[in-house]
């Protein structure tokens, strides 16, 4: 527990303010409790719970702030919408509400990152309290320098624990729970990538018989990569035009840029089967193709029973390097993530297999070409189709969780003020509102609330989506990857040299595996994890690790099997089912 001391001088200088300020300490209480009543009749609504039951969730950070009041603590995070109305809103809130004064800084992704890796290598205290991807999760189990959430809430964070935190409530809490069953961060934000269409031209008569005509099957979501290929095909050159627009059946970029590496670790080659079974991700290989063996990374080249460079990684980055090139607006090839992000919503693109739900709000702004004059959209997100190696039990996307991680070398008092901020921010009081404003959901309890059923309509999929069974085959980064930092960033160069023509795939992502396990290797001979590090595996030829159960799958004689389409109505219909 932090200095006693400390504790007691706060306790003098508060009295004394007090005393100066002739305001007795009833008066600060019902101050602190004045404020809480304005947020939850000004801000903090809807909420799945009752303002009397706010309250008293609030009246619980009013008295547990007590030994805090008066500090000054900074906390960080990536810049989206939900840490945007974090950092202007609810920090505001919590300062007045508590009497903690709060700073809020929202960085660019990889300085987060960055700025996070300083801290662990130096052990001085940058922030407080840190929002990054639940994807180190596999990091921090590993160095050590991460504090245990378990432990914290068991221990020196125990009064500071709010009896209504419900950790069962949060969707994504799995993704942040490493092999020893320790929570090792909090879930603040999550969304998806989902396959993105044009609801509208998808059923449309004309169109839907000149498809089935040339492909004998339905025009509608794919199921599976052939069909989402052949009604790219059949838009971008088929179709061609609409409303005298040139459009395209499918959107991607390419840039050699540190995006590039995001759209191949966020998951695809688990999109198209590579790895093993297992959620929320597979076991023993995961979809970086990094095999485990008792929680110790043993390889990423086939050559070591990893899947990298197998197969199925490499028919996803051809198909990845085909799509862009045939089927895609030509600068697509040019643009990064951000750049690439608005495109769809401009109104020229049928359809897109890697799409983020992050994009939802943006997506549904009034007058853009993609919405309806009524407030509802022309377009739909649904479950990303399967490539040929997939199979029933393996994960099928992404899903991106930023989670609140606290840093082992942050001072305790200044570590437990933080944690109170993150509870706040995720608290039942305000997530609902929270969920509403950035559209990234945490709590099931929001899920189901009426006001996402009301707010439904104007979201094509994504309180139906997050609704349904399907929701758990999307998942982060896993805790195979030992270190993130060091291992995300070899992605991108290599993918960029298969998306320049530079190298074939199959080159490519050879040098992404051998890189990898040179990396794994440095990290096994250092010593520098606490737990679970790499033990490589010899080298042997890769007919051995194709002739063992699951991954790394041979090649298949046959990767495009017929096209499978489903009806969105039918698809909404089978989740509905599934839930009762």
């Amino acid at each position: 527990m932090f200095d006693k001391n400390n504790k007691l001088r706060h306790s003098v200088s508060l009295a004394a303010m007090l005393a100066l300020s002739g305001l007795s300490a009833t008066a600060w209480a019902d101050a602190y409790e004045d404020a809480a009543k304005k947020w939850i009749g000004s801000e903090f609504k809807p909420s799945t719970l009752t303002a009397e039951q706010q309250l008293e969730e609030l009246k619980w950070f009013i008295k547990a702030s007590e030994p805090f009041r008066g500090m000054s603590i900074k906390v960080v995070s990536e810049t989206i919408a939900t840490h945007e109305y974090e950092s202007k809103t609810l920090a505001k809130a919590f300062t007045e509400i508590t009497g903690i004064k709060l700073t809020h800084d929202l960085l660019q992704e990889g300085d987060v990152v960055e700025k996070l890796q300083t801290q662990m290598q130096s052990d001085k205290n940058i922030y407080d309290g840190w929002v990054n991807d639940s994807d180190l999760i596999g990091t921090h189990f590993r160095y050590g320098k991460t504090e245990s959430i378990t432990d914290l809430m068991a221990n020196e964070g125990k009064a500071y624990t709010s009896p209504t935190l419900d950790l069962k409530d949060f969707i994504g809490i799995s993704f942040t729970t490493a092999p020893d069953g320790k929570v090792y961060q909090l879930p603040d934000q999550q969304f998806a990538n989902l396959y993105w269409f044009r609801a509208d031209w998808f059923e449309r008569a004309d169109l839907k018989a000149k498809f089935k005509e040339k492909y004998g099957y339905e025009l509608g979501v794919p199921v599976n990569w052939s069909a989402y290929e052949d009604i790219a095909k059949f838009f971008s050159e088929d179709v061609k035009e609409i409303d005298g627009k040139r459009i395209y059946g499918h959107m991607d970029y390419g840039k050699k840029d540190p995006s590039l590496g995001w759209r191949f670790t966020d998951a695809w080659f688990s999109m198209a089967g590579a790895g093993d079974k297992g959620i929320p991700n597979g076991l023993p290989v995961d979809e970086w193709g990094i095999r485990v063996e008792d929680c110790h990374p043993v390889g990423s080249s086939v050559t070591r029973g990893g899947d990298t460079n197998g197969p199925a990684a490499v028919y996803a980055t051809t198909k990845y390097v085909d799509w862009l090139k045939k089927y895609a607006p030509p600068e697509a090839a040019g643009m990064t993530f951000s750049e690439s992000g608005p495109v769809p919503s401009q109104g020229n693109i049928a359809q897109q297999i890697f799409w983020y739900t992050a994009f939802t709000a943006d997506m549904t702004k009034p007058g853009l070409p993609v919405m309806n004059a009524d407030g509802t959209p022309k377009w739909r997100m649904a479950p990303s189709p399967k490539g040929p190696y997939w199979e029933e039990g393996m994960k099928l996307g992404y899903q991106d969780a930023g989670s609140w991680t606290f840093m082992k070398s942050t001072p305790e008092k200044q570590k437990l003020a933080a944690w109170l901020y993150a509870q706040f921010v995720t608290s039942k009081t305000v997530s609902l509102k929270k969920t509403i404003v950035g559209l990234t959901p945490i709590r099931e309890s929001d899920i189901n609330s009426q006001a996402m059923t009301d707010l439904a309509p104007k979201l094509g999929g994504l309180v139906e989506f997050y609704r349904s069974p399907a929701r758990v085959q999307w998942t982060p980064t896993g805790t195979n990857v030992p270190d993130y930092p060091r291992l995300a960033q070899l992605w991108w160069s290599h993918i960029a040299e298969a998306a320049s023509g530079e190298k074939t795939p199959q080159q490519a992502l050879d040098g992404l595996a051998k890189d990898q396990d040179a990396i794994m290797t440095r990290l096994e001979r250092s010593k520098a994890q606490a737990t679970c590090a790499p033990k490589m595996n010899p080298e042997r030829d890769a007919q051995y690790w194709f002739d063992q159960p699951g991954a790394p799958k041979a090649k298949l004689a046959n990767e495009k099997p017929k096209g499978e389409t489903v009806s969105y109505a039918e698809l909404l219909k089978s989740w509905e089912a599934a839930r009762k």
